[in-house]
């Protein structure tokens, strides 16, 4: 599968990316619309960035708890059940007058039933497509987040200023609404790729097996800590610039774009692994000039050349399913999902505590810095080749 026009030949692909498609413009609007009605309620950084992110934090209790689900449940069921649970909470958060206290319980409610959605959905796209298909398809699901966050973003910060941000969270809502049908009548009824019923024991035994392999450890923390540290930074946006943030979200989207196109869709497969390392480096460091405070335009230009490295992220996807048997692609993915939103939600709440003590500015700046130390301590694992902990968990699950 050498094209993206192949992918949409494919049967039921279409759909899924549709209902995805609503799903991310769900997110990218809501979002910023929550970032911006908490900040102007409380004036707090912190609050603000946590009230944007702060779901992603929830995902480490759901990975411990329902990930077994991913392989185990019926894939259609499971992404519409997901994409209605997302519209009735989404609204109630647009109900006037709603403390803030409980308006964190139902962020913390909406993470802990996300962290299922991204293995039901990562597991069904490995299906769908052929062995060859996954990278290219995940790479235009990329490209796809990437335009409906410029466009959700753009689109969001012009309506949240002309109308009100809970308006803006209802159309969120209508958004989720429409991704429940695309899943509903687009996608065809399949049986769960594994057997047994979802548990959290299951969850735990899959966990530890997944984790036991120092390969595919070393992947899942590559996926995980630098890009969650970046995601700290643009959880400040807000109060950085809050009359341009939405500017920011759109460019850090352009490169996010720009990334993906090139490593999903230009580079071949050979220097596509070598360059796993190197777009790390990229994706922290133009984050070290805010340090020096600079103006929008060149603080824009930053974060979408930044973006670009959000690329590796893709080279580590490829690895990771290189090191997991198919049986187990959907938890392995589910759990991949779960710990990067877990890890930003972490970062976001970082992020926004050391910008209440210090600066917006001063906090991305240190955040940037430590995920460039991260990714020092990863390089040496990230460049040693080999599929050994595929070998090794075959074994273990023949047993």
């Amino acid at each position: 599968m050498r094209s993206y026009r192949h992918l949409f030949r494919t049967p039921e692909f279409t759909p899924l990316f549709l209902a995805s498609c609503a799903n991310v413009a769900a997110q990218t609007v809501g979002g910023l619309a929550l970032a911006t009605l908490v900040y102007r309620a409380t004036g707090s950084p912190l609050l603000s960035a946590v009230s944007m992110f702060g779901p992603s934090l929830a995902q480490v209790a759901g990975a411990s708890l329902f990930l077994s689900g991913a392989d185990r449940l019926p894939p259609r069921a499971a992404l519409t059940g997901l994409a209605l649970a997302f519209t009735a909470t989404t609204a109630f958060l647009a109900v006037p007058g709603l403390p803030i206290w409980a308006l964190f319980a139902v962020l913390l409610a909406q993470g802990l039933v996300a962290s299922l959605g991204g293995g039901v959905r990562w597991g069904l796209l490995n299906e769908i497509l052929a062995k060859d298909g996954y990278l290219l398809g995940r790479s235009l699901f990329n490209m796809m987040s990437g335009v409906m966050q410029i466009a959700g973003y753009a689109t969001g910060g012009v309506l949240v200023a002309l109308l009100s941000p809970r308006l803006c969270l209802l159309l969120a809502a209508a958004l989720y609404a429409l991704s429940a049908a695309a899943t509903r009548f687009g996608l065809s009824r399949r049986a769960p790729r594994a057997v047994g019923r979802p548990s959290v024991a299951a969850t735990w035994r899959t966990n530890a097996l997944l984790w036991s392999s120092r390969p595919r450890r070393t992947v899942y923390l590559a996926l995980w800590l630098p890009n969650g540290l970046v995601v700290g930074c643009e959880s400040l946006y807000v109060s950085y610039a809050p009359q341009a943030a939405g500017a920011l979200f759109a460019c850090a989207a352009l490169g996010m774009l720009a990334g993906d196109v090139t490593v999903g869709r230009l580079v071949p497969p050979a220097p596509r692994r070598r360059l796993g390392v190197p777009l790390l480096w990229l994706l922290a460091a133009p984050y070290l000039l805010f340090f020096l405070r600079p103006a929008v335009p060149v603080a824009a230009a930053a974060v979408a050349l930044a973006s670009v490295g959000f690329g590796a992220s893709l080279v580590q996807q490829e690895r990771l399913m290189e090191l997991t048997p198919d049986e187990l692609s959907g938890h392995a993915l589910g759990l991949h999902s779960a710990g990067m939103l877990t890890l930003q939600g972490v970062s976001a709440a970082l992020a926004g505590s050391v910008a209440q003590l210090t600066s917006p500015a001063t906090a991305m700046t240190v955040l940037a810095g430590a995920s460039l130390a991260v990714t020092a301590c990863l390089a040496p694992g990230l460049r040693a080749g080999g599929v050994q902990g595929k070998e090794i968990e075959v074994r273990t699950t023949n047993q």
